[in-house]
This record gives structure tokens, C-alpha cells and sequence, in this order.
């Protein structure tokens, strides 16, 4: 009889009682929910999400040139690495230029260009990217899927003594616009600091090492002779998939952006302002 009379005391006046464990663990799994999956990250310099992609669209970037998979996944320091041995390898291998005379029907020179040491080392990485870029595409649409189900408490603002940052609505043709003036302002436009960096820096390069810019300007005089002597291929074949993607990436990015800011007004005024009681039409 004591002994139950101690038990129940236990379960009434005891330092964890029967309710407080109950909501001790409540509290736990509620934790738990709302840190396991996440569906954005903002810093004062950045904004990172985990959105849904084509895993093909990813394939198809990744096969343009490395990398850029990685980036459109919102992996920008892996998609700089990998972007970084793609200049490289391309380069030793000559691999832009053997590309441009198979084209044109010159086999022999191609042959003659392409260093076949690089080229090995190059195409077991090269499939290696496209393979892990579906990989992760794939496994970041798992995980956005299983975010939007928990519905995750999502940041609004960051600030510290160097800057801040927040989420706010973007209008996707701009930021595609900026992309096509120069790639990576777009990007940066959106606070996507690391991809617009890359993407800025490797155009400013790129298009300095291939003279891009005085082959334009002796084609515009008519010295078309000069303009294809002055061009540096090798370099030049990697500005179209830098330019298209910046433009491609920046837009859908914005969209994305602006479905977080939405969910996240969304969800403010749900908790803050709608009656609990209140019944959402079907």
C-alpha cells in the first residue's frame, strides 16, 4: 500500500511526472521534425535551397561542362572544383580544339592535337560527374519532397556586423537580363554569392585569354581574316555553356526563390494571424 501510494506521488509531485515526459518527449520529436530536413539556408552573403530538378536538365549541364550540375544543384563549392578540373584537363588534353577540327572533317589533325594521357584521365572523371550529379539531383528531389511534408520552419532574415540579407521576390526576366549582359550578375543579384563569383571571374578570364572581344571588334570593322587568327578556340568553346547556363540558372533560381518567400509569408501568417479553428475550405 506504501509502496503504491509512493508511485502514484511519483507520477503527481516527482521532478518528471507522467505529463511532463510526455510533453519532454513531444517537445524532442517536434525538434527533431523541424531540424532533420531543411529547405533553405540564408547567411549575410548567400541564399542555399534544396529544390526539385530534372535530373536530365542536371545531366545535361554536367555533359556541357562539368560542374555546372553541381552549381545548379546549389553545390557551388564542388561545382568550382569540378569546374576547375575541367579547364584544366581540357586544356592539357587540347581537347576544345581536337573537338572544333573533328567538326570540320580535319580527323587527322584533331588526332595529331589530342594528348591522349589527358584525354584518358579525363573521361573517367568526366563520367564520374555526370553520374554523380543525377546521383544527388535525384536525392535532393527525395529530400525536397520529404521537406515540403514537414513543412520546416523556414529563415527570413540574417544580419551581422558586415552585412544581412533576406528573402524577397525577384523578377526572373531581370535576373536573366543581368545573366546576359554578364554572366553572374544575375546570380549575385540573388544573393547566390559563390555560383555568381565563379560564373563572373571564369567569363572575365575566359573571354580575355580567348581575345573574344577583339575578334568582335575586327569582325564589326570587316577583318574577318584577322578576327579568326586573333580567336583563341581553345578558350573561346567554353563560353557558350558558361553564357546559356548563367542565363538558364539565374531565372530558375528566381523562381525557386520566390516559392520560398511565399511559403514562408505563408506559414508566418498561418501561426500568427488565421484562427486555429478555423475550417480551409476544400
Amino acid at each position: 500500500m506504501i509502496r503504491a501510494v509512493n508511485v502514484k506521488n511519483s507520477f503527481v509531485h516527482g521532478n518528471n511526472t507522467l505529463p511532463q515526459r510526455c510533453e519532454q518527449m513531444n517537445s524532442r520529436r517536434y525538434l527533431y521534425r523541424e531540424n532533420r530536413y531543411k529547405r533553405s539556408h540564408i547567411t549575410p552573403y548567400a541564399i542555399n535551397l534544396v529544390q526539385r530538378r530534372n535530373p536530365w536538365v542536371v545531366i545535361w549541364w554536367s555533359t556541357a561542362l562539368p560542374g555546372l550540375g553541381h552549381m545548379l544543384l546549389g553545390q557551388p563549392f564542388k561545382g568550382l572544383i569540378l569546374l576547375l578540373w575541367e579547364i584544366l584537363a581540357n586544356m592539357k588534353s587540347s581537347l576544345n580544339t581536337a573537338i572544333f577540327y573533328s567538326f570540320t572533317g580535319n580527323f587527322d589533325l584533331a588526332r595529331e592535337i589530342a594528348d591522349i594521357s589527358w584525354l584518358t584521365s579525363y573521361a573517367g572523371a568526366y563520367i564520374f560527374i555526370i553520374w554523380d550529379s543525377y546521383r544527388l539531383a535525384v536525392e535532393s528531389n527525395r529530400v525536397a519532397k520529404m521537406a515540403e511534408r514537414e513543412r520546416p520552419s523556414l529563415q527570413f532574415m540574417k544580419m551581422n556586423s558586415h552585412g544581412h540579407n533576406f528573402l524577397k521576390q525577384f523578377n526572373p526576366r531581370l535576373t536573366a537580363i543581368w545573366s546576359a549582359f554578364m554572366p553572374g550578375l544575375g546570380h549575385l543579384s540573388l544573393q547566390r554569392s559563390l555560383t555568381g563569383f565563379t560564373l563572373l571571374v571564369s567569363w572575365v578570364s575566359i573571354t580575355m585569354l580567348s581575345h573574344m572581344y577583339n575578334a568582335i571588334q575586327l569582325t564589326c570593322t570587316g577583318s574577318f581574316s584577322k578576327a579568326s587568327d586573333v580567336l583563341n578556340l581553345q578558350w573561346f568553346l567554353f563560353l557558350p555553356s558558361i553564357f546559356v547556363f548563367a542565363i538558364y540558372g539565374s531565372y530558375v533560381d528566381a523562381v525557386e526563390i520566390n516559392k520560398l518567400y511565399q511559403a514562408e509569408q505563408r506559414s508566418y501568417l498561418v501561426d500568427n494571424y488565421q484562427n486555429p479553428a478555423f475550417n480551409m475550405p476544400v
